[in-house]
């Protein structure tokens, strides 16, 4: 890498975006913060500005903006508020790269933004596969955009393709850590707390993307994504448990060969990939080494005690708005269930009945997707 590329970060005080502003600090001499975006961390949002020297911030909550104002007074820095602000950002002239870290549905609307302008999409929020998968593959044929994925998962199935043909491809192995739950009986889900849930015996992530991974919607949502990423219908997509979390995904040509990419559990090696692709940049974080992982295991979700992954295959297999009306009565009962509002195991039935009650539309444009996830919130919230 010669030129050093401008990045947007939306949601930069979350956990991919602080993430990656440590790889913007690992290399300073090949990546630059040009947009930092936060919902309401406003101090921690002033600070990383202070640090990285953006060109603009934007905060989505406005009551904040006042605040930031204060903060960044003098510093040269362009300070915005709102949603509309968001999107705007995602589009800034000056930036090359947009890592979209936002936190479900969010994503959305600033990611087609970013699209529009021309810019590389690092996709780290799923939800804009998941809610618009074929609206937003459409929009990057158009404006010849490339996403590079910035989940691990998707990371590790984008480097098994580089350099293949992919009409060889048999399938997709998409592996999962099966979560805190992993061996759990289905009686004693009904027990467990917010805290709980939040204990990932391996990766250190934001609360909802963890609880999610507690249910396994995580991995379903991963599924519809990689639908869409890889252009693999979603028979070909097998979820394979893999506690230890070292084989990040695999895929399997028709020769009856599989390649699969290793690592430790850390973030931080697939966000340096997706930002410096298709280079591969020098580290001094530690090797993995094999003999530290002696032992890998691999073993068949249970999808009767984590219904929410078999909602994931179902919704994608109806297709239309049915994605995002699960995504939709998801993100609805992991806020209630961090909020004590509900069981853990009440997730699946409000997401079940969400699904069954929501008006379903087969070819759905972007006002339909906006509408569909409004109407969706408003029934998963009566069924709480």
């Amino acid at each position: 890498m010669s030129e050093i590329k401008n990045i947007g970060v939306l949601g930069s005080t979350g956990s991919i975006g602080t993430q990656t502003l440590d790889i913007i600090s690992e290399y300073p001499e090949h990546f630059r913060a040009s947009v930092l975006t936060a919902r309401r961390q406003w101090r921690l949002l002033a600070d990383q500005a202070l640090k990285y020297r953006p060109d603009v911030v934007v905060i989505g909550e406005e009551e904040y903006y006042a605040p930031l104002c204060e903060a960044l007074n003098g510093s040269g820095i362009e300070v915005c508020a709102g949603a509309k602000a968001i999107e705007e950002a995602a589009a800034h002239p000056k930036t090359d790269t947009v890592v979209t870290a936002m936190v479900g549905y969010s994503g959305l609307l600033p990611t087609i933004s970013a699209i529009k302008a021309g810019k590389t999409i690092a996709l780290s929020n799923k939800e804009t596969l998941v809610v618009a998968g074929e609206l937003i593959t459409n929009l990057c044929k158009e404006y010849g955009v490339d996403i590079v994925p910035v989940d691990s998962e998707h990371s590790a199935i984008f480097q098994c393709l580089v350099g293949e043909n992919r009409k060889e491809m048999r399938k997709i192995i998409l592996t999962a850590s099966g979560g805190p739950f992993r061996t759990l009986t289905k009686e004693a889900l009904s027990e467990v707390t917010p805290a709980d849930a939040l204990k990932h015996p391996n990766w250190d992530m934001g609360a909802k993307v963890t609880i999610d991974s507690a249910s396994m919607m995580n991995k379903g949502f991963e599924m519809i994504e990689a639908r869409w990423l890889f252009d693999c219908q979603p028979e070909k997509i097998e979820v394979a448990v893999h506690p230890q979390s070292i084989v990040h995904s695999m895929v399997e040509y028709r020769d009856g060969s599989v390649k699969a990419q290793l690592g430790v559990p850390d973030m931080h090696t697939p966000i340096r990939y997706a930002l410096s692709y298709p280079t591969r940049l020098h580290t001094e974080a530690r090797p993995m080494r094999m003999e530290d992982y002696a032992t890998l295991t691999f073993e068949r979700p249970d999808m009767e005690k984590f219904p929410l992954l078999g909602y994931a295959f179902e919704a994608i297999k109806i297709g239309g708005t049915m994605p995002c009306i699960l995504n939709a009565a998801n993100e609805i009962t992991v806020q209630a269930f961090l909020e004590k509002r509900i069981r853990f195991t009440d997730m699946p039935v409000i997401a079940r009945k969400t699904m069954d009650a929501t008006p379903w539309s087969e070819t759905p444009d972007l006002p339909t997707l906006i509408a569909t996830n409004e109407e969706a919130r408003k029934i998963a919230a009566n069924y709480l």
